[in-house]
């Protein structure tokens, strides 16, 4: 490439002074024809050079530039693997700190998806991926202090639910409620009268 960039010098260097020496021609000596077309033959023969010089670095020129492409294509590739991969990894982190603190936000909280979703989820996890459940319990007493509304009801003592052996129909005067044993019942009453 040096060379090129010196031959394009030369090229503009002779350019100047054929210029300048033309100028001067112009206004002390008349026109000579034969010494136009040799500037002009030279200038032709060195713009010529200049072409073929150019026509035999397109190739290198375009093989380079598809090798920057094919590189710039891998890196592209490799980049959005990348991304994808880190995105999976900062999902299965959520993912798993939510967990955690749906977890523990579970005794005490009525819904514990309210707490996973105030919590601010990668604040509790470090550089190596250990979840803090310190932090986690200390920010859930905080949210429940700021929003006790969330808490889950105190359940206090339960209260009695009804047996249905108990009561009036708990001391044997209960009617049969097979379909066989109400017809044998009946059977029997019809018979005892008939004697």
């Amino acid at each position: 490439m040096p060379e090129n960039e010196e031959t394009g010098e030369t090229v503009e260097e002779s350019q100047e002074t054929d210029t300048a020496q033309e100028a001067e021609v112009t206004d002390e000596e008349p026109f000579d024809r034969t010494r136009a077309e040799a500037k002009i033959k030279k200038a032709n023969s060195e713009a010529k050079a200049l072409r073929d010089r150019l026509k035999a670095l397109e190739p290198l020129a375009k093989k380079a530039q598809e090798l920057e492409d094919a590189q710039k294509s891998e890196q592209e590739r490799l980049n959005e693997q990348l991304t994808a991969a880190q995105e999976r990894a900062a999902k299965a982190v959520r993912a798993a700190v939510a967990s955690k603190v749906e977890a523990l936000a579970s005794k005490e909280f009525a819904d514990p998806e309210d707490a996973a979703g105030a919590l601010d989820l990668t604040a509790y996890v470090d550089e190596d991926g250990v979840i803090d459940t310190d932090a986690i319990r200390a920010d859930l007493a905080d949210l429940l202090k700021r929003k006790p509304h969330w808490a889950r009801p105190d359940e206090g003592p339960r209260a009695p639910r009804p047996d249905r052996a108990q009561g009036s129909s708990g001391n044997g005067n209960r009617s049969p409620s097979e379909p066989g044993d109400v017809f044998d019942a009946f059977m029997k009453g019809a018979l005892s009268r008939g004697r």
